[in-house]
């Protein structure tokens, strides 16, 4: 027996993209949405993630337009006093399990955890085996195309040979043993959070061993702040480097420059370009680590031992091998926001998914025609490369000005703190302020077409 569902949209996947589209679809049409998830619950990812994790940038870019995740506080102490807030996992949980709560209670929204999408408009309970159907004119929004992978939900991507000891950094937390070594496998964000994590706990940094396929560069965070005279400065300093670069590589060293870029070896130029943000304190910590093992991925871990491609690296026989290797970010083809059979949030401003899908929900409200709304709104691919980084930043200011053109967006987006870009309504101003915004104007133009040109050439 199969139940109907009377809703006008089935939103696949209840993380961050399917909840910042849905809370801003229901503030602005009169609508159902049935929203579907493989999960017990709704936050995506963050219901599995390590305990220590925290967002890498600031919690008023992350989660919802509607409502503001965190307080707005600037933090008082700590090695991050002055900077914009970060939630923790509980807190971005118990944060979206309130933006349900808000979404039920208004009647637009019924919720089905730990059910699977079967494919156009049905799907099924992966604990009762009950079948629903939603109706023909129902739209499919596919919020899980770009979900991230975690190492708790994939095994390593290395064979693990008898006697090897490894975890995924979610059990990190709960070892109950130190071991004299222990060796992180990753170079992204989850392996820079354990390694700062370990050091915090008191592990020397000589007992670190930290296996980096590729070195990776990071963004300052102390620039991608929620202050417009911080933010558009930034803006400013990359168009300004942007418009003087003569390649790829020379506009990320004059990114470092500018205090935007950071890598956490000078010495190296990194190929990695993902760009998460990195505190200053904390890119001094992981430059203690001095056993850095840099000979691609790993093919094999043994007792005692790591095997590579071109040979093997001597480890600890009690080593902890800690995997932070998932392939986080996803990079499948891009495709237009929307289309016939279905709408897939994506990022539409260079990066920051949440705003990019809360868009797409208040444009799909306030919109009929889907190649007006496309050309409204074109995807941003994420970035993994300096090449792709520079593309998605030039994509993604073309994006800006066309959805920024229009009047009731750009009104809408001054409001929502996920934008990045804002001013506030109300915004007292400053010197600094109009210097970014003089800067901005100056070097936009050259600035977006030498990057064009940095990654056109064949």
């Amino acid at each position: 027996m199969t139940r109907a569902v009377n809703a006008d949209y089935l939103v696949v996947g209840a993380g961050a993209m399917g909840m910042a589209f849905t809370d801003a679809l229901i503030d602005h049409a009169d609508v159902r949405v049935a929203l579907v998830d493989r999960r017990h619950g709704v936050s995506g990812h963050w219901l599995e993630a390590y305990p220590f994790v925290r967002l890498h940038q600031a919690s008023a870019f992350y989660g919802v337009s509607s409502t503001l995740l965190g307080g707005g506080q600037l933090q008082q102490r700590g090695p991050e006093e002055g900077l914009q807030e970060r939630a923790t996992q509980a807190e971005i949980c118990t944060y979206y399990a309130r933006m349900l709560e808000r979404m039920v209670e208004s009647g637009k929204v019924e919720f089905f955890p730990n059910s699977e999408h079967l494919g156009d408009r049905t799907f099924v309970s992966r604990i009762s085996g009950e079948s629903f159907e939603v109706p023909e004119r129902c739209r499919v929004v596919d919020a899980r195309y770009l979900a991230p992978s975690i190492p708790a939900e994939k095994p390593p991507p290395f064979a693990v040979e008898d006697r090897a000891r490894v975890v995924p950094v979610n059990a990190l937390a709960r070892l109950e043993e130190a071991p004299s070594q222990y060796v992180v496998v990753g170079s992204g964000k989850t392996a820079t959070d354990s390694c700062i994590w370990l050091l915090s706990r008191g592990v020397d940094p000589d007992a670190i061993c930290w296996v980096r396929p590729r070195d990776p560069w990071m963004t300052n965070r102390g620039v991608v702040q929620p202050d417009p005279a911080i933010f558009l400065g930034m803006v400013a300093d990359t168009l300004e480097a942007g418009a003087a670069a003569s390649s790829p590589e020379d506009l990320f060293l004059r990114l470092e420059d500018a205090g935007i870029m950071v890598r956490i070896d000078r010495s190296v130029m990194p190929t990695m370009a993902k760009a998460p943000t990195l505190a200053t304190w904390e890119l001094e910590q992981l430059r203690t680590i001095q056993n850095v093992v840099r000979r691609g991925h790993i093919g094999a871990v043994g007792q005692g031992k790591l095997s590579f491609a071109d040979g093997t690296v001597r480890i600890a026989a009690d080593a902890v091998v800690v995997h932070c290797a998932a392939d986080g970010l996803k990079y499948p083809p891009q495709r237009p926001v929307w289309a016939p059979e279905q709408i897939t949030p994506q990022p539409i401003r260079a990066g920051f998914p949440c705003f990019g899908a809360a868009l797409t929900g208040y444009v799909e409200a306030t919109r009929r025609d889907d190649d007006e709304k496309n050309r409204l709104c074109p995807s941003t691919p994420f970035p993994d490369t300096m090449e792709s980084w520079i593309r998605m930043t030039v994509m993604g200011g073309r994006a800006a000005a066309s959805f920024g053109a229009e009047a009731d967006i750009k009104e809408w987006a001054s409001q929502v703190a996920l934008n990045p870009a804002r001013i506030p309504p109300g915004h007292p101003g400053s010197p600094e302020l109009d210097h970014a915004l003089e800067r901005m104007a100056a070097a936009g133009p050259p600035g977006m077409a030498r990057m064009a040109e940095l990654v056109s050439r064949p």
